[in-house]
Parts: structure tokens; C-alpha cells; sequence
């Protein structure tokens, strides 16, 4: 499954250089709890055709009714972007299906120029990092390829979004799980590479959308340049294959790095490491393993839920539990 903000402007895309009245929806800020995150985006047609959400659904309802002939009395206003809130009272909150206390505010653009949304999505297709800047008086935008990614800002003057490039994940080895695994990561909004030099295991992989590399793991890894988007997951159990590959995905700025195995292998294999390759428990301290999030997981398709939910928690900086527990060990030692 493509990245989801691509899917929201290819689609804001078609219906604008089709003729069609559109606008485009933006999370800008939030209080409380809320469903979707600053910065998701919507994008929804003059009949009421949406892609995307800013929320759970029923906010989505309302902006279809206001906004769209789609129940026959609604329409679509022009001019400059429009700034419309959410969720402000308790009643609303429960109206809207808002988690208790939440509130969020959208900003709403009408008929969104389409050579400009044309230009972005190239761009996103591509692979580049885009920032997008609203004139909020006027509604005028303008695009730049960015350095890095950036969190929306928003003042009285002007909306700044940054967009792309898509998640990807690098798999050493083509077995079951990484059917599971690869799978799983398409439908979050990965781009998957899967990298298995043995051709015996190459012949039985069916998963559409996954680019596919005989090379070898180290050398794959090099090519596919790990970002701070990117991912790299060792799944042969074969140091031979998997060893090397980490190491270079450790002298990369991936923001998750790890490897299949139960903690004996995991301790070995920093071992090997720390011995033969000069590493050192600083140098490896990025190393997962064992990956995957404690579920009693025993089957392929369970352990990659296991291991998915990981590095979603690493990709949205939550805390997992064990890694609670560590830091709560240290600042008990220091403290002593």
C-alpha cells in the first residue's frame, strides 16, 4: 500500500485537473486526545468523494454535509483558506465522536491549484522531501525540496507541511515471516526491500510490491542507503548474511536496526561482534534484538504483528516497556 498522503494528493490531484471542485483538509493543531495527528490531510470532492481522514469518521461527516452537494444542500465556498475548529465544548466532543477533552482545528482549502499539486506529487514520486507553504491571505503556495523532515508550523500568515518521502524497509531474507512482515509494512505505509542472495528461497516469494535484490546483505544494505525514514530487519538467522548487513545498517542514520533470534542468539551475536569486528557496547547499542514486541508469539504471522508494533513504537518515539525498564535501572544506579 502506498504512502497515505501520496494516495490524498494523487487523488486531490485527478479531481482538480479534471475540472472538478475540491479542497483540501489539514490538521493544525490539537488539545486533549485526539484521533489523527497535526499534519494529516484529507482531501474531498465536490460530491463528497474522500480520500484520507482527520478523524475517526464523523467529523468527515460534517465537512462532507457543509461542504459537498453530496446530501443535496451543501456547497463547496472559494476564496482564501479557512481556519474551522472542533470538538470546543464537551457537547461537541460528543457529537463529533472526540475522545473526552479533545479538540482540534482544520484548515480548509478550496479548488487547490492542480499544476501545483501536480508538481508536489511528481516530486513525492520521486522520492523527494517536499515543503509545502500556504499563503494564508491569499491561499497561494509555494514548494521547495527540503533538507529534512519538519513538524507543520502554522501562523497568522502562513502553513508550512513537509511531505514525504515515503517509510521504507530493508528485509534480509526471504523466508515466511518476511512475507508476513513485508506485507504488514505495506499496508502502514512502507516501501519494502527485500534482500536474499539464495536463490533457493528467492523462487517461492510471492508478495506484489516488493522490490527484491540477490545481492549480498552488506552490499544491499549500501545501495539501499538507509535514512531516518528507513528500517533495516536481519531475518536468516545466518551471522554469514545477517552480521555484516547490520553493521553497515549501524553506521547509518536508520531509526531501527535489528535482528530475529531468541536473546542466547541476540548475546552471541554482540559477542561476535564486540570480538571479531571491533564493535563495542556503545557501537552496538542501536542493535534490536530480540525484536519484536513481548506477545507469546510463536507462529510467523503473529511474530511479525509482534515485530511491526516495534517499529511503528520506534518510528512514533514511544517507550517500550523493556526499554522503561532499563532507563529506570540506570537512573536507579546512578543514584546510588
Amino acid at each position: 500500500m502506498e504512502n497515505l498522503d501520496v494516495m490524498v494528493l494523487r487523488a486531490l490531484r485527478d479531481w482538480r485537473l479534471a475540472g472538478r471542485r475540491a479542497l483540501l483538509s489539514t490538521v493544525v493543531r490539537t488539545w486533549g486526545s485526539s484521533p489523527r495527528p497535526i499534519g494529516s490531510i484529507m482531501a474531498m470532492a465536490e460530491d463528497g468523494a474522500v480520500v484520507g481522514s482527520v478523524s475517526g469518521g464523523c467529523i468527515e461527516d460534517d465537512l462532507i454535509a457543509r461542504y459537498t452537494r453530496a446530501h443535496g444542500d451543501g456547497a463547496m465556498p472559494t476564496g482564501k483558506p479557512a481556519f474551522v475548529k472542533y470538538g470546543v465544548t464537551a457537547d461537541e466532543a460528543h457529537r463529533f465522536g472526540l475522545p473526552c477533552g479533545g479538540t482540534l482545528e482544520l484548515l480548509l482549502e478550496y479548488d487547490p491549484d492542480p499544476a501545483s499539486i501536480e508538481t508536489l506529487v511528481a516530486a513525492l514520486e520521486r522520492g523527494r522531501l517536499m515543503q509545502r507553504t500556504v499563503t494564508l491571505a491569499d491561499g497561494s503556495v509555494k514548494l521547495a525540496e527540503a533538507s529534512s523532515p519538519a513538524e507543520l508550523s502554522v501562523n497568522d500568515v502562513e502553513l508550512v507541511n513537509t511531505f514525504g518521502p515515503e517509510y521504507r524497509m530493508l528485509l534480509i531474507g526471504a523466508g515466511q515471516l518476511a512475507e508476513y512482515l513485508a506485507t504488514m509494512a505495506q499496508f502502514s505505509g512502507f516501501a519494502v526491500t527485500l534482500c536474499d542472495p539464495r536463490t533457493e528461497y528467492q523462487t517461492s516469494w510471492n508478495v506484489p510490491g516488493v522490490t527484491t535484490t540477490t545481492e549480498m546483505p552488506d552490499d544491499a544494505v549500501v545501495a539501499f542507503k538507509p535514512d531516518r525514514r528507513s528500517c533495516v530487519v536481519a531475518l536468516t538467522h545466518d551471522p554469514k548474511l545477517d552480521d555484516l548487513a547490520l553493521l553497515e545498517a549501524l553506521q547509518s542514520e536508520a531509526f531501527y536496526v535489528g535482528a530475529i533470534g531468541s536473546r542466547r542468539n541476540a548475546e552471541a551475536r554482540r559477542d561476535r561482534m564486540i570480538e571479531h569486528f571491533d564493535q563495542t557496547e556503545a557501537s552496538l547499542a542501536r542493535l534490536r534484538g530480540p525484536i519484536g514486541i513481548y506477545i507469546g508469539s510463536k507462529t510467523p504471522p503473529e511474530i511479525a504483528v509482534s515485530v511491526m508494533a516495534e517499529i511503528l513504537a520506534v518510528k512514533n518515539a514511544v517507550q517500550l516497556p523493556r526499554e522503561a525498564a532499563v532507563a529506570i535501572a540506570k537512573a536507579a544506579a546512578a543514584a546510588v
